[in-house]
């Protein structure tokens, strides 16, 4: 892909992209308009599981970013989303996480279970607690399939980057011996799905995002063109380590607002 022109549709990160925390970064309110301003297809696609599509669209609101639930697309969602396509109808499920990935595993009819389980879900979870880890530890070793919701090892926020639900993974993996299956990028199980939702393939398609080693990655993955803002996690010097080359590089939405324009 050589020009900006050339992209049709866009799977959009959010966190470290539009905001930080509950801070809006510049470009966010302007980019996510002129999208919608000039009919270009979207999809906000975040490895964060926390909240619901509602949510997000409630969170997005208050910074000036005006979407609708059919705009959102969580790892949470995706996850169950691809568990109602492998699992039995109704199959029990011990899940960490809060209540975004909660209310998709039950809209999609799953039984959530306090212990045991078929499966183990996990997604990030600020109440976390060495109990929640102990049973889900005890579920894998029994044999229930390990599903992480995503691999982020920190998520930013206003003070900074905090743990994020690949080291609660990593946690679970060290004391089972046991790989989760990853739904959200660098996988594509998460972009796949937000592709199919948009009723369009890859062709034309982008992944903007600001993690090198799970957005361009993931992107670049299912063949899709990728770009990159440094507005947050990953850095110039954390591109040069990666060894990856997205096809653009931005410091933030607004010089990507501009490239765009004038495209």
């Amino acid at each position: 892909m050589k020009t900006l022109r050339e992209i049709h549709h866009w799977l959009i990160d959010m966190d470290g992209v539009l905001y930080h925390g509950n801070r809006r970064l510049p470009g966010a309110a302007e980019w996510i308009a002129a999208l919608q301003e000039e009919r270009v297809p979207f999809m906000l696609v975040t490895n964060n599981s926390t909240l619901t599509p509602e949510e997000y669209v409630a969170k997005v609101g208050q910074m000036g970013i005006h979407v609708t639930p059919q705009h959102v697309l969580t790892s949470g969602i995706a996850a169950a989303d691809y568990l109602s396509r492998v699992a039995p109808a109704g199959a029990a499920v011990h899940f960490i996480g809060e209540n975004g990935l909660r209310t998709a595993l039950l809209d999609r009819g799953f039984t959530l279970v306090d212990r045991g389980g078929d499966y183990v879900v996990v997604g990030m979870n600020r109440q976390l607690t060495f109990e929640m880890l102990k049973w889900a530890a005890l579920a894998i070793r029994a044999g229930a399939k390990f599903i992480g919701t995503n691999p982020d090892v920190t998520l930013p926020v206003e003070e900074g980057q905090i743990p994020g639900n690949g080291a609660i993974l990593k946690a679970l993996e060290a004391a089972t011996g046991v790989s989760p299956f990853i739904i959200g990028k660098p996988e594509t199980t998460l972009l796949e799905i937000a592709l199919e939702r948009l009723g369009l393939g890859r062709e034309g398609a982008a992944m903007l995002g600001d993690r090198v080693e799970t957005d361009v990655l993931g992107g670049q993955r299912l063949g899709i063109a990728t770009v990159l803002v440094l507005s947050g996690a990953s850095s110039r010097e954390d591109l040069a380590r990666s060894g990856l080359q997205p096809d653009w590089v931005f410091d933030d939405l607004s010089s990507l607002l501009q490239a765009w324009r004038t495209r």
